[in-house]
C-alpha cells in the first residue's frame, strides 16, 4: 500500500506542478482575456481536486489515520472540487462559444443551482442519515458516488448538448470542428476516469488524461495569442502571412480563390467625433458582422484583420456569383448590426476583390489588384452617399 501511495501521489504531484506552471504563466500575463481567466479557474479546480484525491489515497494507504474526520473531509472535498472542475469547464465553454447573456444574474444562478441543491442534499444526508453514505467500517456506500457524479454529469451533458447543437447548425466546416473539439473534451476525461475505475484502479489514468487534454488546450491558447488579433478576435496579419505562405491554402481543387479587401468609409470621423473607444467598438462590429456572414456559408474562408480598419477575406468559391451574394450579405449585416447596437453612426464599407489566377500570379499581386479596386469602390460609395454617416 505504501508503494501504491507513493506512485499515486507522485503522479498527482506531477500533474499539479504542470498546472502550476501554466497557471503562473497566465497570472503573469499583462493582457489576460476573459477566456484565459476562465481557463485558469479550471486549472485551479483541477489542481485542488488532484491534491484532495492524493490525500484520499494517503488515507486508503494508511499513511493518514482512517477515521470519520479524514474520510468525511477528504471525500467531501473530492465532491466539491469535482463539481468545481466541471462547473469551471462549462463556464469556460460559455465564454469560448460566446453564449449570449451569460453574465446575467439569473443565468449565473441557473448554472450554479444544481451544485447548490446537491450540496445541501449531501450535507443533510450526512447529518440526518450518515449510514446512507458511510458504513460502520467507514467504507463509502454507493449513495456517495451518486452524489459525486450527479452534478458533474449535469454540467457535462450541458456542455455536450450545447456544443453538438452549435456544430449541427454550423455551416462552416472549420467552426464545426471547433465546436466538436470543445464538446469532446469531457467525454475523453470521462473515458479516462472509467478506464481507471474498471481496468486499472491503482493507476491515476484520470489525472494523466486531464493533464494531457488541458496541455493541448493550453498550447492551442498560446497559438491563438500569437495568431489572433486581441480586439476583434480575428486572425491577425502574422497569421495571414503564415496562411498564404502555404500554396495548398491558396488553391483548392474545383474552386476559384478570391482575395477581398475591405475597410470602413470615413472611419477617421468616428474616432474624431466619438473617441477611439467608439472606434474600437466599430471595428468589433465590423469583425462580428464578417464572422457571422462567412460562418453562414459552407465554403472554405480565411478571415483576418489586416491593420487599422482594413480586413481581408480569402474565399474559395465555386463561382463569382457566390461572391456577389457574399458582398451583399456583408453590407446588409453591418447595417443591421449598427441598428441593433444603437450606434450613433451607420457604417458603410468599401470592398475590392480579384481572382487569384494560375501560372505566375501570386497572393501579393492579387492583393494589390484588390486594393486598387477597393479604392475605386470607396470613391463610388462616397459619390453615391454610401459612406459612414455620423448622427
Amino acid at each position: 500500500m505504501s508503494q501504491y501511495f507513493i506512485y499515486y501521489t507522485e503522479s498527482n504531484l506531477v500533474c499539479v506542478i504542470l498546472f502550476g506552471i501554466m497557471l503562473a504563466r497566465d497570472l503573469l500575463s499583462v493582457d489576460r482575456q476573459e477566456k484565459q481567466i476562465k481557463y485558469d479557474h479550471a486549472l485551479i479546480a483541477f489542481t485542488l481536486y488532484f491534491i484532495s484525491d492524493a490525500t484520499w489515497a494517503s488515507v486508503i494507504a494508511g499513511m493518514l489515520p482512517r477515521n470519520r474526520f479524514t474520510v468525511v473531509t477528504t471525500n467531501f472535498a473530492n465532491y466539491i472540487f469535482m463539481a468545481a472542475v466541471t462547473y469551471s469547464w462549462l463556464d469556460y465553454v460559455m465564454v469560448v462559444e460566446q453564449v449570449a447573456h451569460r453574465e446575467r444574474r439569473i443565468n449565473k444562478f441557473a448554472v450554479i443551482f444544481p451544485f447548490l441543491v446537491s450540496s445541501i442534499a449531501l450535507v443533510a444526508t450526512y447529518i440526518f442519515a450518515p449510514q446512507v453514505l458511510l458504513s460502520d467500517a467507514l467504507e463509502l456506500r454507493p449513495a456517495y458516488n451518486i452524489f459525486l457524479v450527479t452534478v458533474p454529469f449535469i454540467y457535462i451533458v450541458a456542455v455536450i448538448i450545447y456544443t453538438m447543437r452549435r456544430a449541427k447548425n454550423e455551416a462552416n466546416p472549420i467552426e464545426k470542428r471547433r465546436h466538436l473539439y470543445i464538446g469532446m473534451f469531457p467525454l475523453i476525461v470521462i473515458a479516462g476516469g472509467m478506464f481507471q475505475l474498471l481496468v486499472l484502479p491503482s493507476t491515476p489514468i484520470f489525472c494523466f488524461s486531464c493533464t494531457i487534454l488541458m496541455l493541448i488546450f493550453y498550447i492551442h491558447s498560446m497559438e491563438a495569442q500569437i495568431s489572433i488579433d486581441p480586439l476583434t478576435q480575428l486572425n491577425n496579419r502574422g497569421q495571414l502571412i503564415r496562411y498564404v505562405a502555404q500554396e495548398s491554402n491558396l488553391r483548392k481543387e474545383d474552386r476559384s480563390t478570391f482575395v477581398m479587401m475591405l475597410d470602413a468609409n470615413n472611419f477617421k470621423s468616428i474616432n474624431d467625433t466619438y473617441g477611439h473607444a467608439e472606434g474600437d467598438r466599430a471595428l468589433v462590429i465590423l469583425a462580428d458582422s464578417l464572422r457571422k456572414v462567412v460562418r453562414q456559408r459552407s465554403v472554405p474562408v480565411f478571415l483576418a484583420r489586416y491593420g487599422g480598419d482594413e480586413f481581408i477575406i480569402i474565399a474559395h468559391l465555386p463561382d463569382s456569383s457566390v461572391l456577389d451574394a457574399l458582398i451583399a450579405d456583408i453590407r446588409a449585416e453591418i447595417t443591421e448590426r449598427c441598428r441593433a447596437e444603437g450606434t450613433p453612426y451607420t457604417l458603410a464599407v468599401g470592398i475590392g476583390y480579384d481572382r487569384l489566377a494560375g501560372g505566375q500570379d501570386t497572393f501579393q499581386k492579387c492583393l494589390q489588384r484588390a486594393d486598387h479596386k477597393l479604392y475605386l469602390d470607396k470613391e463610388y460609395c462616397k459619390s453615391h452617399g454610401q459612406t459612414t454617416i455620423c448622427a
